[in-house]
């Protein structure tokens, strides 16, 4: 087997934590999947997974190798791809990470549309509300919602969402609706801790165009949109959510909206990616198609991201 096949390998079982499951999605016999491996570690002299009978995982060494083997493969691709002819159309695989809800919503209800549009292109999506590291971790973009703080990243923005308060009728039957901020003092907040730091993010609302904070106490902390979602929906407190893909709930009566007045500001979205890195035909087709499923305004309207 040629280094960059068996590179291909690697990053099978690394990226599967398994050679079984490597071996099914490349439809190559498992020892040929483990003797790939295994020559790169005699190769190089170093041990790159650990192996136990229930896991696989990567040594600080296998860590690297993996980084770089995927940067190496990435770029032959890319490379390939900037000579297409004959109207050929983009292929290969995509990795994309997006917000779970985002994903859920509005993403992948949409891919069959880009998949007939584009039928040599895979996508490998991660669906989480943690701030992945794209260069490290080798997604080629990604949708963040929120203030972007990382000069690094080439941003596209796609407008913004708009923000409610919002409570479940078990809740307001338990606890009353509050009606002022100062009411905010006696109720309940289901919180949401950042994924960088660990810290519960504060209450937030506008008044005279500025964004203001408050604390609000609360018996419940979760790093995930749809546990928020799910513990506002079960009573346990208030929370502020972005109005695309709840104005079901609240038409449907199983949400209803507290404190219109303080609403918090809304949040904007954009599509990232490295900017030291050229975008392959294939990525590039991928954000431009992200951008019409997510095209957002001011966040004066919703749009059922």
């Amino acid at each position: 087997m040629d280094q960059l096949k068996a590179m291909q390998v690697f990053l099978a079982v690394a990226d599967s934590k398994s050679f079984t499951q490597a071996a099914e999605q490349l439809d190559l016999p498992r020892p040929t999947v483990t003797n790939a491996v295994q020559a790169i570690e005699q190769q190089l002299g170093v041990r790159l997974l650990q192996r136990t009978t229930r896991k696989v995982s990567l040594t600080v060494e296998g860590q690297l190798y993996v980084e770089r083997c995927r940067a190496l493969l990435n770029e032959l691709e890319d490379i390939n791809a900037l000579f297409l002819t004959n109207g050929r159309k983009p292929s290969g695989t995509i990795r994309v990470d997006l917000p779970e809800r985002i994903a859920r919503l509005s993403v992948i209800p949409a891919l069959p549309d880009f998949f007939t549009r584009y039928p040599d292109i895979k996508i490998r999506v991660g669906a989480n509300d943690r701030l992945v590291d794209l260069v490290g971790e080798g997604i080629d973009c990604a949708v963040r919602a929120g203030v972007l703080r990382d000069s690094t990243l080439v941003a596209k923005p796609l407008g913004a969402m708009k923000q409610v308060n919002v409570a479940s009728p078990s809740y307001l039957a338990a606890h009353g609706t509050p009606r002022t901020l100062e009411d905010l003092r006696e109720h309940w907040a289901v919180n949401y801790f950042s994924s960088q730091t660990g810290r519960d993010l504060p209450w937030e609302y506008v008044v005279d165009g500025q964004v203001k904070t408050m604390s609000v106490r609360s018996k419940v902390s979760v790093g995930s949109s749809e546990a928020y979602l799910g513990a506002c929906l079960a009573g346990i407190g208030l929370a502020q959510i972005p109005l695309p893909g709840i104005e079901a709930l609240i038409q449907r009566g199983e949400l209803v909206e507290v404190l219109p007045e303080w609403r918090p500001a809304p949040m904007p979205v954009s599509i990232i990616y490295s900017h030291n890195r050229h975008l392959s035909p294939r990525v590039r087709v991928f954000v431009d198609w992200l951008g019409e499923v997510l095209r957002l305004d001011d966040g004066n309207r919703s749009n059922g991201v």
